[in-house]
């Protein structure tokens, strides 16, 4: 019997326990030996939900998605609490901190992304050299990326603290609207005149922005953050107030930074890989310098080798969404799996960006590719008007914008309208065309339309790919009658949670056969 591949797995997010529960088989048969290593201590949790358990929503035993053991039962090598510092790649090794080595065969990077921290006067960064953990900053600020920093959060909210929200993406957003359910009193500050700029045009951005203001977020836009002012607490020093530029003074008991991420790919970059956006790796998820070495979730950046390898600026980069990443990293343990059997495993498919849906109650809002363009700009003479359909009731929270080219839908915008929001987001993930009268799709959100019929092939968890056929084949022959029932039989409502609501709706109505 020839010896097991070596398999070595550094990061233990929901992406590496995605790849590790992917493997398993080859694990269990003695041709795979694993090795997990997890910086941080205990089980793995979703992180994508941390803005739930910050607010209250969400008790921490319901952010597991692993439990070690079973990994561990099933012959592979749980390691928490080990931190990799180095890739030996002369001798194919991990090196962690204090001292032990790894041998590898095949090195699998999950390392993710940690928070932006932007440069302010008065923050002081204890970085991490790199290790995988987070940065230690001065005392009340905090990004949102471990569940040390939802317990914080959670914290201030329950002692009736005021939260400052630095920037004004997905994560700022749903953050702001669960804290404001929650009672707490927060202010979201960003350095534009709206938020979400990648996907929002200026009409959706002003429904936006007024749905906020609605849900209890004091909105702060044009917010140039330049220093933060600070108090003396126990001998140390504590953030009591965010300074922007233009001299506006945002006081509050914590600063919570959501200014985007960065790929955590030092360890590669220490051992000579390229890295860009991101460790570069090819349509097999290998490292374009060292085919032994893979990288996939919020740390790969897919490109082509033969096209990019002599650009210095390789587009794209992380998706920054949980789906791609568990794509990348099913593609991967299949590969490995079928090179184990010695058969051809055709390359991984990059998705097309994907569908960005905002958790929360207070607001509806939907958006797929970039953000739509004015159809009422002045076009450059020889060039082509973009084709733009809108509606807008400001008044009701409701804003409808489709971009289209040859009549394919190639990007959209929804504020209040789910039903037209679901219809767009299944012909933007099929490459559909709109039906030649835009306003049909109005019809889906009045309020004496029934709801549509949900075709077995209309996907429900995006996040999972999860269809609404293979929900209901859960409820008919698994005997599921819970949201949790269904996650464990398809997977579906374990990303971020969007789609949970749906569920609930597809149990309600489940009739068993008699």
């Amino acid at each position: 019997m020839t010896d097991p591949l070596r398999v070595v797995l550094v990061g233990f997010g929901p992406v590496g326990v995605r790849f590790a529960e992917d493997l398993l088989p080859a694990v269990r048969d003695g041709r795979v030996d694993l090795t997990v290593l997890g910086a941080e201590e205990g089980a793995p949790y979703n992180r994508i939900l941390l803005a739930e358990h910050a607010a209250g929503d969400l008790p921490a035993s319901q952010l597991a998605i692993a439990d070690p053991q079973e990994l561990t039962d099933a012959g592979a090598s749980v390691r928490t609490g080990q931190v990799a510092v180095a890739i030996d790649r002369a001798r194919g090794e991990v090196e962690l901190e204090g001292g032990g080595r790894v041998p590898f065969d095949r090195l699998v990077l999950a390392t993710g992304a940690r928070a932006r921290v932007p440069a302010l006067d008065g923050l002081d960064v204890a970085g991490t050299d790199g290790s995988g953990l987070d940065d230690v900053l001065t005392d009340g600020v905090c990004g949102l990326r471990t569940l040390g920093d939802a317990e914080r959060v959670r914290r201030v909210s329950e002692a009736g603290g005021r939260i400052v929200v630095l920037g004004a993406g997905v994560l700022g957003l749903e953050l702001a609207l669960l804290l404001a359910a929650a009672g707490a009193r927060p202010a979201l500050a960003h350095f534009g005149p709206a938020p979400m700029p990648r996907q929002l045009d200026r009409g959706a951005a002003r429904v936006v922005t007024d749905q906020l203001a609605a849900a209890g977020v004091r909105v702060v836009p044009h917010t140039r953050a330049e220093a933060i002012v600070t108090d003396e607490v126990a001998g140390r020093r504590a953030f009591r107030a965010l300074v922007s530029g233009d001299g506006k003074v945002i006081r509050g008991d914590l600063l919570v930074l959501s200014c985007g991420v960065t790929p955590r790919d030092e360890l590669a970059s220490s051992a000579g890989l390229r890295t860009a956006r991101g460790v570069l790796v090819d349509e097999r998820l290998r490292s374009w310098t060292d085919p032994r070495i893979h990288a996939i979730g919020d740390v790969a950046h897919v490109a082509g080798p033969e096209e990019f390898a002599h650009v210095r600026d390789v587009p794209g980069g992380p998706s920054g969404l949980v789906g791609p990443g568990w794509r990348q990293a099913e593609w991967l343990a299949a590969d490995i799996l079928a090179t184990l059997k010695g058969r051809p495993h055709a390359p991984f498919i990059e998705e097309a960006p994907g569908v960005v849906l905002l958790k929360a109650s207070q607001l509806d809002l939907v958006a797929a590719g970039s953000a739509p363009a004015d159809p009422f700009a002045p076009v450059p003479s020889g060039e082509q008007a973009p084709e733009v359909a809108l509606w807008a009731d400001p008044a009701h929270g409701t804003y409808l914008s489709m971009q289209t080219t040859g009549g394919v839908l190639a990007g959209f915008v929804a504020v209040g309208m789910p039903r037209a929001a679901a219809e767009l987001a299944l012909l933007y993930q099929r490459g559909a065309e709109l039906p030649s009268d835009r306003s049909l799709l109005l019809r889906r959100d009045a309020a004496d339309e029934a709801p549509p019929a949900s075709g077995a092939d209309r996907t429900v968890c995006m996040c999972n790919a999860v269809t609404a056929g293979r929900i209901e084949q859960a409820l008919a022959e698994d005997g599921c009658r819970s949201v949790e029932d269904v996650g464990r039989a398809t997977r579906a409502g374990t990303g971020c949670g969007g789609c949970r609501a749906r569920i609930n709706e597809m149990l309600a109505a489940w009739e068993p056969a008699a």
